[in-house]
């Protein structure tokens, strides 16, 4: 399967997207933004429509539509008393709507279908680019921003109080959003760049609290549901990135029931054996001891 070039492409682009979503999708979770990642996903669709009908790469298009969200998302909520989850409804259903309206009237394409649902494994060479060039700037920022941002997600008071601009550091996270669905869609398509957002920080979450560990686990889980979603597209012939998600979501599914602290399965049994534990040291033995 390896031989194949379009398998190695693949292959590649998973990689960097499975990486900066993988990451970002850590803090996504701890400031609670789900809703905003499925927000910049679909508003994403006007910009590639748009890019279709003027002859475009369609990442332009999708970056463009990705930063007009965050920005209208960010500007309503700084000028209105309106609750973020409300700004963010009000401007990624209209997005989302404009963009179904364009469709309605653009002349049917498999482009347009591949950009809504994904097609890895004949993602092109010119995709690939920007799909690496939209990583590479995307990680760079987390990178350097990292103590900022974690600082900011646990306790944005605290932040502020330590001389933090968390003004700017909100928009640096919006402007990698936008730069993360923009290189994912291109592997997993609009609809499902939400679950590769947040699937893998809330894996993570479960596993660990510590959020070093969580910036490792997070990419390796959603690397590996990537590679492990690209073998079993290939061998079954269906979508390689329904399989992705579904595989993760797999591996979310089995933390939830057996990981070590809160895991469905596990948790009770722990709790169980911390209750005998303590009953046995509170009995008195028959000696008068503890």
């Amino acid at each position: 399967m390896l031989t194949y070039e379009f398998i190695q492409r693949a292959l590649l682009a998973s990689t960097v997207t499975a990486v900066i979503a993988g990451v970002l999708s850590c803090w996504l979770v701890l400031i609670g933004w789900s809703l905003m990642g499925d927000a910049v996903s679909h508003a994403v669709l006007p910009g590639v429509v748009i890019s279709y009908i003027l002859g475009w790469p369609f990442a332009v298009g999708a970056l463009i539509a990705a930063l007009l969200a965050v920005s209208l998302v960010g500007t309503v909520r700084e000028k209105t008393t309106l609750k973020g989850d409300t700004a963010i409804g009000v401007v990624f259903t209209a997005l989302f709507a404009l963009g179904l309206v364009l469709i309605s009237v653009t002349p049917a394409g498999t482009n347009l279908q591949e950009i809504l649902f994904g097609n890895l494994l004949g993602i092109s060479q010119d995709a690939l680019v920007q799909v690496i060039i939209f990583g590479v700037v995307a990680f760079a920022v987390m990178v350097t921003l990292r103590r900022d941002i974690t600082a900011w997600a646990f306790d944005p008071a605290h932040a502020r109080a330590v001389g933090l601009h968390t003004g700017r550091i909100r928009w640096a996270v919006m402007i990698c959003l936008a730069l993360v669905v923009v290189a994912s869609m291109q592997a997993v398509g609009v609809i499902l760049v939400v679950a590769l957002l947040i699937t893998p920080g809330a894996t993570a979450y479960l596993l660990t609290r510590r959020i070093s560990r969580m910036l490792v686990i997070s990419p390796l889980v959603a690397w590996v549901s990537s590679v492990a979603g690209i073998w079993l597209s290939y061998h079954f012939d269906v979508s390689a990135g329904g399989t992705i998600i579904l595989f993760q979501a797999g591996v979310f599914m089995m933390v939830y029931l057996f990981a070590p602290r809160e895991g469905l399965v596990t948790a009770p049994l722990l709790q169980r054996r911390r209750a005998a534990r303590a009953l046995t040291v509170a009995v008195p033995a028959p000696d008068g001891t503890r």
